[in-house]
């Protein structure tokens, strides 16, 4: 999901470059990103966890980050939608 973000921040450049749009979109596909990046490392460290409750804690906590980084991704995309329709 990280990657994805990435490319897209790179098409978003490219946009903005031609002149055809601007907006906040790849500011906040990074922020996303490192959202994507923390529920990946909390998933890995529920992983190594040894004891039940902590891995449970964990692996709740990473649930609820990845699911607020993809509602995230959803609205950014209706913000590029926006933005380049506008355009």
């Amino acid at each position: 999901m990280v990657g994805v973000c990435l490319t897209v921040i790179g098409l978003i450049r490219v946009v903005i470059t031609l002149g055809k749009a601007d907006t906040l979109a790849d500011d906040f596909l990074a922020a996303d990103a490192l959202l994507f990046l923390l529920s990946c490392l909390t998933s890995y460290w529920a992983l190594r966890s040894r004891g039940f409750g902590r891995m449970h804690r964990l692996e709740q906590i990473a649930d609820t980050v990845f699911i607020v980084a993809m509602i995230g991704m959803v609205l950014i995309c209706a913000l590029i939608t926006y933005s380049v329709a506008l355009s």
